[in-house]
């Protein structure tokens, strides 16, 4: 009996055809006619543990017929589709954003498709499988996946031939923002069993992303020009599989001399020679004229190996004009050109630095001014509907459940602006939701609605609309921690027209020169021509004169991804793919401007059942 592992891919936005539409379960059942009752204290006694119980909504006529745990199917939870078949209002698949659904998936849910298999281990409970599975990877996208573990008794492709084992959820985000990008998840799906751990460890592909610096040099080279001596410039080809030559730099032209010195250039080392160090490089020795027709004065050939060695007697190239070669027979070369220097650095991205340990840390700003309405009215942007989250609550589920990911210890701070608070009804624009002003942090996403849900109970909705204070308490803490360490991403949810302009610009000026970026969400049916300000993708935004070193605003009105009907939970993984998309960009312009680099992936522990070196 040999183990193997079926790694599961639902990720929405690649799973999708271009019709939008994916096939249905080719086994409808009919929904049966009477409800299971689990609990009795319940309206709903088919819903044990959803904390919204309240639910009526139409019945999918094609419920998910793969469900060993249930005989029954209850038509009253579904508030949002199933992510794999977006007309479908599948129950029992749990990486699905809804939050009133917690019925045990099973293990052939058909809705989620196989992304690919491992190799079978004989005879191991502790295998270490060595197939790889390449994703794409996408920061502002929440890729979730499922890992099925299967003891394997035949040689039938039918999972359901074999026995089950386990299985383990998690997104991608999980994975490589863990230390060292490797994550312990235990295998769970046999009731009343410890099924062990699977060890899940990323790795970035790296794409030869190394970038070369080099210098050049020459020594009497011919001499072409009647009046003068030459204008001397190089032009670089890297080598195709076809045997062709593709250019790929230009050297500046030096002015009248046969021994030039060129300034020092980075180049790619893909693009010099496609990762492939023993590849030709081309290299071709011209006089500049000024009507274009310039004069061939030889070439030479090396290759990213030989150029690696840096300065040399190997790196002394002779240049060669074959046409004089072939006419003189005491013709040797038409000069040389030697590398003064070479140098080579990775182009380090935004894994890179994750993987070292750098933490995103998550804070979240919500607007409580009176213009939301009463929050006890339907018509209010606060209002709790027992229904479904307001506009507040799905935005910042939206982008905290993808960021959250990169925050080891998932404690968030929340604050509020815009609000009189107990017990004096001043009016703050930055007082913690939870109510602890020396620790406003959160657990969690959840943690954080559930004190946003107190904090409408115990405020007093006001106004003005003020950033600044919110924009200022994250950049304090930014402005402690510069080493690259840590990097801060302010949530703002508002509805409104900015009151204080003018001292919000200022504080995004400075901010730019921390660790740290603003995400800026407008709810509601407002004019937000001040917010498309703030976001400097267009004009950086200044103060008092002084421009903002990084574009670190992105801004999104949520009306854009609700209105116009369709899934809501595609709706929101839209939303937090434009707000999120560019934090990457952000993250390195800062880290390069600063000149850090990111600090080596720690060591990955010796996985279980590892044989111990003997001990000398």
């Amino acid at each position: 009996m040999s183990p193997g592992v079926a790694p599961v891919s639902p990720s929405l936005a690649r799973s999708i055809p271009p019709s939008g539409l994916l096939p249905l379960s080719p086994h409808p059942i009919p929904v049966p006619p009477r409800p299971h009752a689990h609990v009795s204290t319940s309206p709903w006694p088919c819903i044990s543990t959803s904390p919204y119980p309240y639910l009526r909504v139409p019945v999918s006529p094609y419920p998910c017929p793969y469900v060993p745990t249930s005989s029954y199917l209850c038509p009253h939870v579904p508030m949002f589709p199933c992510p794999h078949v977006p007309i479908s209002l599948c129950l029992h698949v749990p990486v699905s954003p809804c939050p009133h659904t917690h019925v045990p998936l099973s293990p052939w849910c058909p809705h989620v498709p196989q992304f690919g298999r491992t190799e079978v281990i004989d005879n191991s409970l502790n295998p270490d499988f060595l197939r790889k599975f390449v994703l794409d990877y996408f920061f502002e996208e929440k890729q979730n996946l499922r890992f099925d573990l299967y003891d394997v008794d035949s040689k039938s492709p039918d999972l359901s031939k074999h026995d089950f084992l386990g299985q383990a959820f998690c997104t991608l985000g999980e994975i490589v923002g863990s230390a060292g990008s490797r994550l312990e998840k235990p295998l769970t799906g046999i009731p009343g069993k410890k099924c062990g751990t699977i060890i899940l460890i990323a790795e970035e592909l790296g794409n030869c992303r190394d970038v070369a610096t080099l210098q050049f040099c020459a020594n009497k080279l011919d001499k072409k020009d009647f009046f003068g001596k030459s204008d001397p410039f190089m032009v670089f080809y890297r080598s195709n599989e076809d045997g062709t030559f593709t250019i790929c730099h230009k050297t500046e032209v030096v002015r009248n001399t046969l021994n030039p010195v060129w300034q020092a250039f980075a180049i790619p080392v893909r693009a010099l020679c496609n990762g492939d160090y023993d590849r030709a490089i081309k290299v071709e020795v011209y006089d500049w004229d000024r009507d274009g027709s310039h004069d061939f004065i030889g070439e030479f050939t090396t290759s990213y190996r030989e150029l690696a060695r840096g300065q040399s007697q190997f790196n002394v190239y002779e240049v060669v004009n074959p046409r004089k070669k072939m006419k003189k027979k005491k013709y040797l070369n038409s000069g040389t050109v030697t590398l003064l220097s070479f140098a080579v650095e990775s182009d380090h991205t935004f894994l890179d630095y994750i993987r070292g340990g750098t933490q995103i840390n998550f804070t979240v700003a919500i607007d409580f001014t009176a213009s939301n309405g009463n929050p006890s009215q339907s018509t209010s942007l606060h209002y709790l509907s027992p229904y479904q989250l307001n506009a507040y609550a799905m935005a910042l589920k939206a982008v905290g459940e993808i960021i959250q990911d990169y925050d080891s210890d998932k404690m968030f701070p929340a604050l509020g602006f815009g609000a009189k608070i107990p017990p004096d009804g001043r009016v703050s624009h930055e007082f913690p939701l939870n109510g602890d002003a020396a620790n406003p942090a959160c657990s969690g996403i959840e943690g954080v609605l559930e004190a946003y849900h107190r904090s409408l109970r115990s405020v007093q909705l006001y106004g003005p609309t003020n950033f600044a204070p919110v924009v200022n308490h994250v950049a304090r803490s930014a402005a402690a921690v510069l080493d690259g360490s840590q990097y801060f991403v302010l949530l703002i949810i508002t509805d409104g027209v900015i009151s204080d302009m003018a001292q919000t610009k200022e504080a995004i000026v400075n901010a730019a020169k921390l660790p740290m970026s603003i995400i800026i969400v407008g709810v509601g049916q407002a004019e937000f021509d001040a917010m498309v300000e703030l976001d400097g993708d267009d004009i950086r935004i200044s103060s008092r004169g002084k421009v903002a070193e990084r574009d670190i605003v992105q801004f999104v009105p949520f009306r854009d991804y609700v209105d116009g009907g369709g899934s809501p939970v595609l709706s929101m993984a839209r939303l937090a793919k434009d707000v999120l998309a560019e934090i990457p960009d952000q993250f390195i312009s800062y880290m390069k401007a600063r000149g850090i680099k990111p600090q080596p992936a720690p060591p990955s522990p010796d996985p279980p059942g590892s044989p111990v070196p003997p001990q000398p």
